[in-house]
């Protein structure tokens, strides 16, 4: 029988990338199957970070954390929470829930943070105030709303994505009524960081573990 051809790249600077992410995953995916996931993952993010110099590294990243997702679910999970954060734009309070939770959890709790209509980039004042709060950036980007990451969660907090929020059987529901930090001040926006670090810290009672 013939092999299947690999699907092809749309930026061949993926190929590096494509080889760590098969052999990191070797034994559980095929190289197909992650060199498809990691071409799609960078033409969905092409999609709303139209220039963006960085494409191909978030592209491996999002990648990554998908190909760890799919591998949770298949293999009924690992016993560690996970919990997804879903706004509508992945650009304010998604993603400022989902970097203080990982602050806070310390790597006990596997976190993800997601955009049902994700924009180009961060707002500005939202990376300032996580900067201020002791927050490293680098995987701090606007991710859209995958269904390996919907499935491996077992928590979805919404804020904001109204109808747009996904929702999966089995899985614990949380909305936090939030205001949207998008064309308010960075002093607004740090009452708005405060209010969900607040949050935080009541999740993080009800979490195993934590």
């Amino acid at each position: 029988m013939t092999a299947s051809p690999s699907p092809a790249l749309p930026d061949q600077r993926l190929a590096t990338g494509a080889v760590r992410l098969a052999a990191r995953h070797a034994g559980h995916f095929s190289p197909e199957t992650v060199q498809r996931l990691l071409a799609d993952s960078y033409l969905r993010l092409a999609e709303t970070a139209h220039v963006n110099t960085h494409l191909v590294v978030l592209a491996e990243r999002l990648a990554t954390e998908r190909l760890n997702a799919l591998a949770h679910t298949q293999a009924a999970g690992t016993g560690i929470p996970r919990v997804l954060f879903v706004c509508s734009h992945n650009a304010g309070r998604s993603q400022m829930a989902a970097a203080l939770l990982g602050l806070r959890a310390g790597g006990r709790v596997v976190v993800s943070s997601a955009g049902t209509d994700p924009a180009a980039e961060v707002e500005p004042e939202v990376a300032q105030v996580l900067t201020e709060a002791g927050v490293a950036l680098q995987d701090v980007y606007p991710k859209p709303l995958t269904d390996e990451v919907i499935q491996a969660a077992d928590i979805v907090v919404t804020l904001g994505c109204g109808d747009a929020c996904p929702v999966v059987p089995g899985r614990r529901y949380l909305d936090w009524p939030v205001a949207d930090p998008d064309g308010v001040s960075v002093t607004a926006v740090r009452a708005i960081r405060d209010e969900i670090d607040a949050h935080i810290t009541e999740l993080l009672a009800t979490l195993p573990g934590t």
